[in-house]
């Protein structure tokens, strides 16, 4: 049983956190209230269920505690962690600076959790049930959910920018 607690959801832990105590101190673009108004349905409805998928399957990835020779994937998790926890603070601190007021400012949120999500596909190596483990295989569904979370963001942007 223990075993299956040591998953790579561990490594989404930092980010839920992060994203549950610091959401409300977001500027109000970026509060639920806004951020949902005027999406098209299916737009929200596919970015939802890729954002189920990027944050179920690290349950049925075993945590590879025993082969540090992961260490970039690691670095990257890393750093990709970082560039995201910046993104929200420039938002948070410095919602009228120049950068969180450009396009790609505003859609850092949305873009750079590509990095530490590739660090999570990079250092995975396995799956708990038989099925073949290709670090391709997450980092795909982690691309296709970020590109929608990135449309999604842009079209937030458009409205209220």
């Amino acid at each position: 049983m223990k075993k299956y607690l040591l998953n790579c959801v561990l490594f989404l832990l930092p980010v839920m956190l992060w994203d549950g105590l610091f959401t409300s101190r977001l500027p109000a673009a970026f509060q639920p209230d806004v951020f949902r108004s005027h999406i098209p349905v299916w737009l929200q409805y596919a970015e939802n269920a890729t954002r189920i998928l990027v944050f179920a399957l690290p349950l049925f990835m075993p945590l590879p505690i025993s082969k540090l020779h992961r260490k970039a994937g690691f670095k990257i998790y890393l750093a990709g962690l970082a560039l995201y926890f910046a993104a929200w603070i420039a938002q948070i601190d410095y919602p009228q600076s120049p950068w969180s007021q450009s396009l790609w400012g505003f859609m850092a949120p949305a873009y750079t959790p590509f990095i530490w999500l590739a660090g999570i596909a990079l250092m995975a190596d396995s799956f708990y049930c038989k099925l073949p483990y290709r670090w391709f295989y997450y980092l795909s569904v982690s691309a296709v959910f970020v590109v929608l979370h990135c449309w999604h963001t842009w079209l937030v942007w458009e409205r209220v920018g």
